[in-house]
């Protein structure tokens, strides 16, 4: 792997990058985004919405209707669909919702996001937790939605044509700390989960360990392979996903300066070029959570 920018002027957390006609647009949690053009110069581009809608209250009282974590931006029918976390912080009272826009450009006539509606929500009742969302398409163009943290660790569930969970559709675990034969270690750390579909395979990746302690951060990334996008994901030392794997790619040691590297998504150029795209802590500034782009070969 190569590396293509250590950004030091752009702040993010849980990151995001998408394209539409020839801008790149990165977000981010707290619903920040920022612009550029050729991935290494950014710009500040402002903020999704100051307040959530009127069901995050309801479903997540915790949460005070402004904060939402760990953005997804996905392009389907004829607009952009953002899917968004809200929880409670050490609980697993939590929400995904969507908001949805025909582009991501602020200048345009047509720039509104709207809210769409709560896509999957979990209580204390549930063993998984609704939040850090990602939309990955199987080979038959069938969408589904990865998700989870702690508890129960990474889930599934298809989605519908419009983007939501189908109704009836049953948890599809693919990622725990758990190893094989053993219990559920309490808590269970794994989050940030994306799959990455190439030739022919489905690479999930996912963040294990803590996040958000600045330079402590034992938040480490790591990757599993499987031909079914539902599993199983298996490391490079055979060991399943669901069952304590995932293949270390970047870790507190990777680099001097930089701590925690994690939750991660994937984006694919027109170009044909990959790019891992994710979090660090910056050890030169106060543990300040950045954003990092290498180039990938898969």
């Amino acid at each position: 792997m190569a590396l293509l920018n250590l950004t030091v002027d752009v702040p993010a957390h849980d990151p995001v990058i998408v394209k539409e006609n020839g801008i790149y647009y990165c977000f981010s949690t707290h619903g920040y985004f920022y612009t550029s053009r050729d991935l290494l110069s950014w710009k500040y581009g402002g903020k999704i919405f100051e307040n959530l809608p009127e069901w995050v209250r309801k479903d997540v009282p915790a949460n005070d209707g402004k904060d939402y974590w760990a953005p997804e931006v996905v392009f389907r029918d004829g607009e952009w669909r953002l899917y968004y976390a809200v929880s409670t912080f050490g609980k697993n009272i939590s929400a995904i919702g969507m908001a949805c826009n025909k582009t991501l450009d602020p200048s345009s006539k047509d720039y509104e996001w709207r809210d769409c509606g709560r896509v999957i929500a979990s209580t204390e009742d549930d063993n998984f937790n609704a939040i850090d969302p990602a939309v990955c398409a199987d080979e038959e163009g069938n969408d589904w939605l990865l998700f989870g943290s702690f508890w129960g660790g990474l889930v599934m569930f298809p989605l519908d044509e419009k983007g939501f969970v189908k109704p009836g559709s049953q948890a599809k675990f693919i990622a725990s700390r758990q190893k094989s034969g053993e219990k559920q270690p309490d808590p269970n750390p794994v989050e940030g989960g994306f799959i990455f579909p190439h030739k022919g395979h489905y690479y999930l990746f996912a963040s294990h360990d803590f996040c958000c302690r600045g330079t402590a951060s034992s938040y480490h990334i790591v990757l599993g392979i499987s031909d079914e996008i539902t599993g199983p994901y298996i490391d490079s030392d055979g060991v399943d996903m669901l069952h304590g794997g995932g293949t270390t790619l970047r870790d507190s040691f990777t680099f001097e300066r930089w701590a925690g590297p994690g939750h991660n998504t994937v984006f694919k150029d027109d170009d044909g070029k990959i790019y891992l795209v994710y979090h660090a802590y910056d050890r030169t500034d106060d543990g300040r959570s950045k954003l990092m782009i290498e180039e990938i070969t898969l």
